[in-house]
């Protein structure tokens, strides 16, 4: 699928999506107005295309407990029609993939970033060893579509989406094991009216289920992630990226289950020191009439202190932007984010931020014993 391209763009003559969404559409020709099919309902099923992921199964009766000891979650509980995600992680702690786990009682289904099923369905053929363990690169038989609400319970969604293998986004709370580095309350966080849910269907029923749905795309679905502050492994990760930066501890990681690859990097950073970097939502000013580009620094005074890595026009919110700053940048300092444009040169956009990853995360082995210091102190 290196030059897979959707078949949703000669059927429906969409506006083509960029970077990493190449292959799908970026939008059908209104992107706000599909934003608000999304948050406020259509007359039909609202899904986007989502065709260009890769999928890959896992199947075996050791599957559980050996994807468990390779990677950051626990598995050994998830039932059948359950969700999760986790991450595979370098020796050093980075990020290295990011894949969303689906068990459907017979095998587990790992939905990843395009292009890489393959290098991530190889890693893991490789730790197999001598269990009974099956693992497939499916992305050519089975395609992803992205829906707002819950296709199985849902009487708009075709039968066919109804009956699909189906993973829950599990960013709208905290995993068991997790911890968020947020500073707000829980019911205060953006992805508590956050659903998101991804289908896995036969790729040849791709363009029969898309006619009886209402179609939106990457811009509208982007726009309302950027508003969760869910971060996305394309977007948030590059290569220096360990999972607290970007609050992924609060869905892709159990801090106590058994040891994997890059635990000690986890353990190091959360129980006694502080990430490098933070996640970071930004409201852009919206007077230029024109968006970043992703990758545009973000700067405080006259210091590059980050970079933008997802950015998106929000039906009410506006401009809005996910950035990846330095920690110790204070949160309460006004930023500016500093693109070049073709043609125009250099443009500035002022930048509110608003705090994801607490710059006073991890070290929660310190937290707890000045905590305790306190108590006994009054």
């Amino acid at each position: 699928m290196s030059e897979y391209l959707s078949p949703l763009h000669q059927a429906y003559g969409v506006f083509a999506g960029s970077g990493v969404d190449a292959p799908v559409a970026a939008h059908y020709g209104d992107p706000i107005r599909e934003q608000r099919r999304i948050s406020l309902g259509a007359e039909r099923h609202v899904i986007a295309d989502y065709s260009h992921l890769g999928v890959v199964t896992v199947g075996g009766s050791d599957r559980h407990r050996w994807l468990s000891s390779l990677s950051s979650q626990e598995l050994s509980g998830l039932s059948a029609h359950h969700s999760t995600e986790l991450l595979l992680l370098s020796p050093q702690g980075r990020i290295e993939y990011a894949p969303y786990v689906l068990e459907d009682g017979e095998k587990l289904w790992l939905i990843c970033e395009p292009k890489q099923n393959q290098p991530l369905s190889e890693y893991l053929n490789s730790m197999k060893f001598m269990l009974d363990v099956t693992v497939s690169d499916v992305s050519e038989d089975y395609a992803v579509l992205c829906s707002w609400d819950d296709p199985r319970t849902n009487t708009q969604a075709p039968e066919a989406l109804s009956k699909a293998p189906c993973w829950e986004d599990p960013w709208h709370s905290v995993c068991v094991g997790g911890v968020s580095y947020t500073e707000i309350d829980a019911q205060e966080h953006p992805a508590c009216d956050y659903q998101r849910f991804m289908s896995i269907i036969p790729r040849e029923e791709l363009l029969d289920i898309a006619s009886a749905c209402e179609l939106v795309g990457m811009w509208a679905a982007e726009a309302l992630r950027i508003e969760a502050w869910r971060p996305r492994y394309a977007t948030e990760v590059d290569h220096k990226s360990i999972p607290h930066e970007l609050d992924y501890l609060r869905s892709a990681v159990h801090l106590s289950k058994g040891c994997y690859k890059g635990q000690e990097t986890v353990a190091r950073v959360h129980n006694l020191g502080h990430p490098p970097r933070r996640l970071v939502f930004l409201d852009l000013d919206g007077s230029e009439h024109t968006l970043p580009t992703v990758g545009a620094g973000v700067y405080f005074n006259t210091r590059k202190v980050g970079v933008i890595t997802s950015v998106a026009q929000h039906w009410e919110a506006g401009p809005i932007a996910l950035a990846v700053i330095k920690r110790s940048v204070d949160p309460q300092a006004p930023l500016r984010v500093v693109d070049e444009l073709e043609g125009t040169g250099e443009v500035h956009y002022a930048a509110a931020q608003t705090v994801i990853v607490s710059a006073d995360a991890g070290q929660a082995v310190g937290r707890q014993e000045r905590r305790q210091f306190l108590r006994r102190e009054e």
